[in-house]
């Protein structure tokens, strides 16, 4: 009898700042949790400001997942999703529907060509380390060894004050 190819855990960030056919940008964040299914948290959809030239304030969550795909079948699924939803090939930074980005994974470090786990910014993001810290803030980054709640809270020092 052949074993079931067992279940990973990703976690995976989603942001949007333009509307789709769900409606406003926390819509799009809630179908395309349902979309992505194997969930088994997700944080409160937050509001940040834009990356680079849009000027649309972007609605962030991340969640984890859990399923047998590994990283570069799980990075396929996800950009289908994202297509499905309207999003089109463009301008970097610019506004979208909804963006899908595998942040981190049960097994580790990835690399491939168009794919590097853990993403490659995301320790330097307080709309993606803010979230995940409620989740998993114990779980380690298997590059600097940190934990999520340690990345976190070094973030939130360089951020600038008003």
């Amino acid at each position: 009898m052949a074993s079931a190819t067992p279940l990973q855990t990703y976690a995976i960030a989603l942001g949007s700042n333009r509307r789709g056919r769900h409606g406003a940008p926390e819509a799009e964040i809630a179908a395309a949790l349902e979309a992505v299914g194997g969930i088994v948290a997700a944080s409160p959809t937050i509001a940040s400001a834009p990356l680079g030239p849009s000027n649309r304030r972007y609605a962030n969550a991340v969640a984890l997942i859990e399923t047998a795909e590994d990283p570069a079948t799980l990075l396929v699924r996800l950009k289908a999703i994202e297509r499905a939803f309207g999003r089109r090939a463009g301008r970097r930074w610019g506004s979208r529907v909804i963006d899908l980005d595998i942040v981190l994974w049960s097994q580790g470090a990835w690399s491939s060509p168009g794919l590097t786990i853990p993403h490659a910014a995301f320790r330097m993001r307080s709309f993606v380390l803010g979230p995940l810290a409620t989740l998993i803030p114990k779980w380690c980054d298997p590059l600097s060894g940190r934990t999520i709640r340690q990345l976190a809270q070094m973030v939130d020092r360089k951020r600038p004050r008003d």
